[in-house]
């Protein structure tokens, strides 16, 4: 299964593709959409929306795994990182890919088996499970491949099975 894991923003967001078969995942690539500081927020989501849309077609991703929002102090961050949020939900749904979302404990859990563990502490796993040389660059890129590896376990997992 190819995922698609995606850390949501508007001045940067990043993504993650793993390929999970058999229990084993592999990176298949990660990066960061950026969009123009200076530009109207309009035009920077219709980039974000074209980006993905491009990122979809190349990697034929058969599930995209999104964090859900998480507000911390700055509510007006906040708001335009949701408006986002919506813009590669719609996406993904217009194009088919079915969507799951983990909050950030969620993710932690999987990938480092402990849900208040260090943002250092599930990269160093992330670049583990991978067996990658060093932990993906930049942040925004290593956030969306351990969301990425969430669903990888996830959506393995006998509770899913049992449902």
């Amino acid at each position: 299964m190819v995922i698609l894991g995606i850390d949501p923003g508007y001045a940067i967001v990043g993504f993650g593709v793993v390929d999970s078969s058999g229990g084993r995942q592999r990176l298949a690539g990660c990066g960061a959409i950026t969009t123009p500081a200076g530009v109207p927020l309009s035009t920077r989501l219709l980039q974000i929306s074209w980006d993905l849309e491009a990122l979809i077609g190349r990697f034929r991703p058969q599930a995209m795994a999104i964090e859900e929002l998480y507000f911390n102090h700055n509510v007006t961050t906040g708001i335009g990182v949701a408006q986002a949020r919506g813009v590669i939900l719609m996406t993904a749904e217009k194009l088919g890919v079915p969507i799951y979302e983990y909050n950030p404990s969620q993710v932690k859990q999987a990938v480092a088996g402990y849900g208040k563990a260090a943002k250092r502490q599930v990269m160093d796993m992330t670049k583990r499970l991978l067996g990658l040389p060093s932990v993906p660059k930049p942040d925004d890129a290593a956030d969306a491949v351990a969301i990425a590896l969430c669903h990888a376990r996830c959506s393995t997992s006998l509770l899913q099975v049992l449902r």
